[in-house]
């Protein structure tokens, strides 16, 4: 006799789980096992937990290759651990398949996550993403979902050689364009070296954007210890996968949720490693976003001031030399949080239901290794992002100092601007631009609004000068820029200058001074003469007559409440991190 319209306390478990509304709660239970059972299910099988899967598999997504072998792991752990695996698939994003942006769909799939673990029975979910947006997407997503959660990342691939170099994607993918734009190299070599760079499935080998967020999440608890660094064709990486769909069985009886576990320290937590590991710029626009679902807004002054006591400690591309197989090598993320130990809270959640202390003591004390410093031999000896204010940002820009040239972060010179992406493509090799070594490139018009934060802040050097042997210019603009790459850039200009920020009202010819020492950006123009300029050129912020672009562009916030939707981010915000450490 089934039981389901017996009345107990008990929250609906399994399968009772947000039964369809049909009038009839017996009925729509009779209806829903009645069509599982078409797929072979036993009873048995349906009594279980029910532990979702999300599915990020595509053809268009080389890094998420070995998703059909890591969900058949999840499924195996799952059930070893007594649950019922169901996967189920999401939106995927590639970094170099999406148009206009990759940013542009964050926020899409992150609904799609949300929405899709609320309207099927689930007890816990098992997110399975590794390219730059689907790990932060499905952790704001499960955070407004509420379930408890667990994210597993796909894993880094393999390095490559190209004439006996070891080379990697992407940062390795950027220096040798250089070298084409350069003319250093030729069309046989480039062509040759584009078959290497990627040696297998898995996200970027170097410290780029998805190696930033899985390291990232390791610290935040969202991820079985050890779960960041093993590489995705690796035996190491399959086991961790059955670890992560036990755990979840576990997760689902404790009902232990992300609000449990991402807390406002333990994004302090994640904040110093992102830090620490010289991590793209990106993870903090992401971490802003995840912490907005909890109600927590990230204080850009304290980050700064955080980031001046957290050395660099992981010598991997761009920041230093090695790449993701190396750290994992070296012991992983427990490796640097050692180092880090006094700067953390180790009374922090992770998905085991232990503290991060009590993983870091039960991981014991390391091994001699050369790719995680000791907090004494930085390879950097502040964080790897410095916060910059001025008349330019007075909402805040950044700036990732551990890939900047030293000689270029106090730097005064002429701007040389360019309006949009469209300008910048017609100009910036003409022979005729004029340009000169010392200059500012600064390109508007690529914020969230804007462009939908494209990852152009990483402008070219302009051909002519390329030949002449110049590696790097400081580049200013309200975009963003990838995680692989390096320079003296400074991004995430806010206000952005499709709303009306300063920064639409630069013109070529202006002096900019930056200073890094100072966290300083600013353009050396008169308040009267920017008054001037904004009553001439008044902007009109960009509209879309229909669909989810008209969305994007009505509700996107800016770069410094994480380019979230407005109407996405907890009702209230009940702390303002990190916290004040005097």
């Amino acid at each position: 006799m089934d039981d389901s319209n017996k009345k107990d306390d008990k929250p609906a478990e399994g399968l009772r789980k947000g039964l369809t509304s049909y009038g009839d709660s017996g009925f729509s239970l009779f209806l829903r096992k009645a069509f599982i059972k078409g797929a072979g299910y036993t009873d048995n099988a349906l009594d279980r937990p029910v532990i979702g899967i999300a599915n990020t598999g595509s053809a268009y997504n080389p890094c998420h290759g070995n998703m059909p072998q890591l969900i058949e792991a999840v499924k195996r752990g799952v059930m070893l651990a007594g649950g019922l695996p169901m996967d189920f698939p999401t939106i995927s994003i590639h970094e170099s398949f999406a148009s206009p942006t990759s940013m542009y769909l964050r926020n899409l799939m992150s609904i799609d996550t949300e929405e899709m673990i609320r309207a099927q029975p689930m007890d816990a979910v098992v997110l399975i993403g590794g390219c730059d947006k689907t790990v932060p997407a499905q952790l704001m997503g499960a955070a407004s979902a509420g379930i408890p959660a667990i994210q597993l990342v796909t894993g880094s691939m393999l390095t490559g050689s190209h004439r006996a170099e070891r080379v990697g994607a992407c940062t390795d993918c950027r220096r040798y364009w250089g070298k084409y734009r350069a003319e250093e190299i030729d069309g046989e070599e480039i062509a040759d070296v584009n078959n290497q760079l990627v040696a297998s499935v898995g996200t970027c080998s170097v410290m780029g954007t998805a190696s930033t967020m899985a390291c990232v999440t390791e610290a935040l608890g969202m991820m079985v210890p050890g779960g960041a660094s093993p590489p995705a064709v690796t035996a190491d990486r399959i086991r961790v996968a059955e670890r992560t769909g036990a755990t979840a069985v576990a997760m689902a009886k404790q009902g232990l949720t992300p609000d449990k576990i991402m807390t406002g320290k333990a994004f302090e937590n994640a904040l110093r490693v992102l830090l620490a590991i010289g991590g793209s710029t990106n993870g903090i626009i992401h971490l802003t976003a995840m912490a907005g679902r909890l109600g927590f807004d990230i204080d850009l002054e304290r980050l700064d001031a955080m980031g001046r006591e957290t050395p660099v400690l992981i010598d991997l591309k761009p920041s230093g030399q090695y790449y993701m197989e190396d750290l994992h090598k070296a012991g992983g993320v427990h490796a640097l949080l050692r180092e880090l130990k006094p700067l953390l809270h180790l009374d922090t959640l992770t998905v085991t239901g232990r503290t991060l202390g009590e993983e870091l003591e039960s991981a014991g004390p390391g091994f001699p290794q050369n790719v995680v410093r000791p907090f004494s031999q930085p390879i950097y000896p502040q964080g790897g992002i410095a916060v910059l204010r001025g008349n330019l940002a007075p909402g805040g820009a950044i700036i990732k100092q551990s890939a900047a040239n030293p000689e270029l972060m106090e730097h005064e010179g002429r701007a040389v601007v360019f309006e949009n992406l469209e300008d910048l493509v017609t100009r910036i090799d003409d022979e005729d631009l004029d340009v000169k070594a010392d200059d500012v490139l600064v390109l508007k018009h690529i914020g969230p609004t804007g462009a939908s934060m494209p990852e152009a802040g990483y402008m070219p050097i302009p051909k002519k000068l390329a030949r002449a042997g110049v590696k790097d210019m400081v580049r200013i603009s309200d975009g963003r820029m990838s995680g692989t790459a390096a320079g003296t850039i400074v991004l995430h200009v806010t206000p952005e200058s499709a709303v009306g920020g300063p920064l639409a009202y630069v013109k070529s010819g202006d002096r900019i001074r930056l200073s890094v020492k100072n966290r300083e950006i600013s353009m050396l123009v008169s308040e009267a003469e920017m008054e001037t300029r904004r009553k001439d050129n008044p902007v009109t912020p960009p509209t879309a007559e229909r669909g989810y672009r008209q969305l994007f562009l009505k509700c996107v916030t800016q770069a410094d409440k994480g380019v979230d939707f407005d109407f996405l981010r907890a009702g209230e915000t009940t702390e303002r991190i990190p916290r004040d450490r005097g």
